[in-house]
């Protein structure tokens, strides 16, 4: 029988939980964890949680670790031991760097550094896929297949779940359709859907390009801001059109629109890193004190969508070497860079910059 969920599609029912505030269980041979996203933990539940005994931790990437001045001992994480008398708001200030100037000092924070955190990392890598704030309350629990059947908690597998969450979920079409554009009235889009229940992505194809030959083609993640509302405060809007006004000037190309707002962390993240630039942060030190890295985008999706639709080689449309080396390590040949410089204000001067000093795009 193949009704009962797999693995992926237990991630993806835990994904959806988190995201409301319901707990889920990660479960490992001889240890278990019950699970609460920060960012959506209610004080109710955070009481209950108090009620079961034992000692909750926080669980934070190094990132936060360090903007709180808290030990990392497990590396890419650290346990932050809760006060007893740590209230929501308490919990939630650790995890939401919004009003660290405001305050500070916000410790000394005790942190935990004997024992297993194979769980807590799970637990942070499913919240992060989530585009939640990666953090979460977690607590041990005696016998996680118990507990879980008794509340009716999703329960995952660490031992399936991490090699799942380690690959990039397959993609599959759904449909293509003509659409007219302005820049080109030969315009398609393709729509492709993951496996993993996740964001879907697009593939915009002007004219009728040759899969045997190089196709002019462009990377683009998705922007709100400055896609659809012409936000000064980045140059993805004018690259987006730009990209498409060549493409329709030479007859044919493929612009790749992929669902991971703000370099991956999704919009809400996003707009937290833009309240954090206003205080004075870059955008990699926003995404830093948030708990994220430089950029958490997969750009293997667009190599596999261009596999998809047929083609091996590519004229990329880029300023960011990582988009060629990630193109060349997963197959497809990049054949020239053409260079995409538009789109610079007096508003998104530092950020180009940073863009430039800390993430080697060549401006």
């Amino acid at each position: 029988m193949t009704l009962s969920p797999d693995t992926t599609e237990y991630l993806a029912r835990a994904r959806a939980d988190l995201r409301m505030g319901v707990p889920i269980v990660v479960a490992g041979h001889q240890a278990a964890v019950l699970v609460l996203a920060t960012e959506t933990l209610g004080a109710e539940r955070l009481a209950d949680v108090r009620m079961l005994g034992g000692t909750p931790v926080l669980a934070l990437t190094s990132r936060r670790a360090e903007t709180l001045k808290a030990r990392a001992y497990d590396g890419d994480l650290a346990r932050v031991r809760l006060p007893k008398d740590a209230g929501l708001a308490w919990v939630q200030a650790i995890a939401d760097p919004a009003d660290d100037l405001k305050t500070p000092m916000k410790g000394p924070l005790a942190t935990e550094r004997d024992g297993e955190a194979a769980l807590h990392r799970i637990a942070l890598q499913i919240i992060k896929s989530a585009r939640l704030l990666p953090s979460a309350v977690v607590l041990d629990l005696a016998d996680g297949a118990g507990f879980a059947g008794q509340h009716g908690l999703t329960r995952i597998d660490v031992n399936a779940a991490g090699p799942v969450l380690a690959m990039r979920s397959a993609l599959h079409p759904v449909v293509s359709a003509r659409l007219p554009l302005e820049v080109s009235e030969a315009g398609r889009l393709h729509v492709f859907r993951p496996e993993d229940g996740g964001e879907e992505h697009y593939a915009v194809e002007i004219g009728q390009p040759d899969r045997c030959t190089p196709v002019l083609a462009r990377l683009h993640s998705a922007c709100f801001t400055g896609d659809l509302m012409g936000s000064l405060k980045c140059d993805c809007g004018p690259q987006l059109r730009g990209a498409l006004g060549q493409m329709g000037t030479e007859g044919n190309g493929v612009l790749l629109y992929l669902n991971q707002e703000g370099r991956g962390i999704g919009l809400a993240n996003k707009m937290r890193a833009y309240s954090l630039q206003d205080q004075g942060f870059d955008t990699v030190e926003a995404n830093h004190r948030l708990g994220f890295e430089d950029d958490e985008r997969d750009f293997r999706l667009g190599a596999d969508i261009l596999r998809a639709m047929g083609f091996q080689a590519v004229r990329l449309l880029t300023n960011n070497p990582a988009k060629i080396e990630m193109m060349e390590k997963t197959g497809i040949s990049v054949t020239e860079r053409v260079p995409l410089k538009v789109g610079e204000t007096a508003h998104n001067r530092g950020y180009l910059a940073t863009k430039a000093a800390k993430s080697g795009h060549l401006l």
